[in-house]
C-alpha cells in the first residue's frame, strides 16, 4: 500500500465497512514494533466490526498485537510451534505450492490451507511455478475429508475468483488486483462477484 501512497488504515476501514470480514496484515518490510503497533491497533478495529485480523508469518507478533491468528509459509514456525505460541482457538493457516506440501498440511494442526499460485502472479514474479484450477479442486475434496478448507492464492482477480471457489476453493486471497483502482469499491465488488 505503501507504493501506491495508501493510507492502510484507512484502506483497511473500508474493507471492515464493505463487508471484509477476515483480512490480513502482509508487511513484510515494516519493523517488528511498527507492525505489532499497527497490528493491535487493527486487531481491535476488527474485533468491533465483528471481523479477525490474521497476521502473515510472526506467530509472536500476532500474540503480542491480540490478532485472531496467523498465517504461515513453508519456511516460517512449524504449525505445531505456531499452536504452541497463540491461544487454544486461534486461527493458523499453512500455505502449500505442491502436492506434497498439500498432502503433509492436512496433517498439520491448521485451520485452513492455501494452496498456490493458481495464476500467474506479480508478487512472486514470472519464474514461480503456477498450480492452476485442476489443483484447486484436488485441494479442496483432499480438504473436504480432513475438515480443513482451502484459500485459493496467487494471481487471483475478478475474472478468475469465481472460477476458483466453483472448483471447491472456500475463499480467496487476493492483494495485487485488491488495490487497483479504489481498494474499498474493489472489495465490494469482490464480494458481489463470490456472492458474500
Amino acid at each position: 500500500m505503501a507504493a501506491r501512497q495508501l493510507d492502510a488504515r484507512a484502506v483497511f476501514r473500508g474493507w471492515l465497512d464493505a463487508g471484509v470480514r477476515l483480512i490480513q496484515l502482509r508487511a513484510k518490510a515494516l519493523a517488528s514494533g511498527a507492525l505489532v503497533a499497527l497490528a493491535e491497533d487493527l486487531a481491535i478495529e476488527a474485533r468491533e466490526s465483528g471481523a479477525m485480523l490474521i497476521l502473515n508469518d510472526r506467530a509472536d507478533l500476532a500474540r503480542m498485537a491480540g490478532a485472531a491468528g496467523v498465517h504461515v509459509g513453508q519456511t516460517d514456525l512449524p504449525p505445531a510451534d505456531v499452536r504452541r505460541l497463540l491461544r487454544e482457538n486461534a486461527i493458523v493457516g499453512l500455505s502449500t505450492h505442491s502436492a506434497d506440501e498439500l498432502h503433509a498440511a492436512m496433517r498439520e494442526p491448521v485451520d485452513y490451507v492455501a494452496v498456490g499460485a493458481v495464476f500467474q502472479t506479480s508478487m512472486k514474479g514470472p519464474t514461480h511455478p503456477t498450480v492452476g484450477v485442476d489443483f484447486v479442486r484436488h485441494a479442496a475434496a483432499l480438504g473436504a475429508t480432513r475438515g480443513k478448507p482451502i484459500v485459493a492464492i496467487g494471481g487471483i482477480t475478478l475474472q478468475t475468483a469465481r472460477r476458483v471457489i466453483d472448483a471447491g476453493a472456500s475463499s480467496v486471497a487476493v492483494i495485487s488486483d485488491l488495490l487497483a483502482g479504489d481498494p474499498v469499491e474493489r472489495a465490494r465488488l469482490y464480494l458481489s462477484v463470490l456472492g458474500t
